[in-house]
């Protein structure tokens, strides 16, 4: 039996779906810890982007951030954390959310500062003040872009999720590191593809999303737009004489 076959076989057995330790309950903490980490991260990132986009101000100061906790490497931050803080849930949360803020910031002020700014000085002309200009109408007309850092920010920490088990966490890493730990390669892969599918649900999922949250406004102009570029045919004059074809002067005086 092929590795593939074996780890396929490991996943659609039944009998290692059910308990505390089995499939479905390892998945579904995976699922909710990663959507916690990423809900935590856009709690932080969120608000700070829009007030970036919405001033100009402090861009480069977050692009250097944003870089810098990019270039953190996951799994010693998570090591350093749990030293300080000790094996468990809390360690691989904390190091995940640093993960996630960078796209979520960068969807942020992205998405805010791109928005028209004839659009926005209409609003301070109706009398709006700025929180109300960001919360009524830069925020909705850039959360496209917001739901895609979101979106981005989703697939790294399913992906890095894995190393929670490493400090005693649970989640599919479970199986990863145990068949590290065993040399069992058809158990690794099993996790690996489960870990490869979740993140492919979650990212249909939120490209989904991305689309529903387009305002109805900017989806009108955006197809008037399209209907204005789309290049007008030319149509044959009915009855016209064809080109280099002699005119009919017998009438002629």
């Amino acid at each position: 039996m092929s590795l593939f076959a074996e780890a396929f076989a490991w996943i659609l057995d039944p009998a290692n779906w059910s308990g505390d330790d089995g499939i479905g309950a390892q998945l579904w903490f995976h699922l909710v810890f990663s959507l916690a980490v990423v809900g935590a991260a856009a709690v932080i990132a969120l608000p700070v982007g829009a007030l970036i986009g919405h001033t100009g101000r402090g861009r480069e100061t977050a692009v250097t951030i944003s870089g810098g906790m990019r270039a953190l490497p996951t799994l010693g931050l998570l090591t350093l954390v749990a030293l300080a803080l000790g094996v468990g849930i809390l360690a691989p949360f904390i190091a995940l959310v640093v993960l996630a803020i960078p796209p979520v910031l960068a969807g942020a002020y992205a998405g805010v500062g791109a928005v028209d700014r004839r659009t926005v000085d209409a609003a301070r002309g109706m009398g709006m003040t700025e929180s109300q200009i960001v919360g009524k109408v830069e925020f909705p007309i850039a959360l496209p872009t917001v739901m895609g850092g979101i979106r981005s920010a989703v697939l790294q920490v399913v992906a890095t999720a894995t190393l929670a088990a490493y400090v005693g966490g649970p989640g599919l890493g479970t199986y990863l590191f145990l068949g590290i730990q065993t040399r069992d390669y058809p158990l690794m892969l099993a996790a690996s593809i489960l870990v490869i599918a979740l993140a492919l649900v979650l990212d249909a999922v939120f490209a989904g999303l991305q689309r529903l949250v387009v305002p109805a406004g900017v989806r009108a102009a955006r197809d008037t737009e399209r209907l204005r570029l789309r290049p007008v045919r030319s149509k044959a004059v009915v009855g016209a004489p064809a080109s280099g074809a002699p005119v009919n002067e017998g009438n002629a005086s």
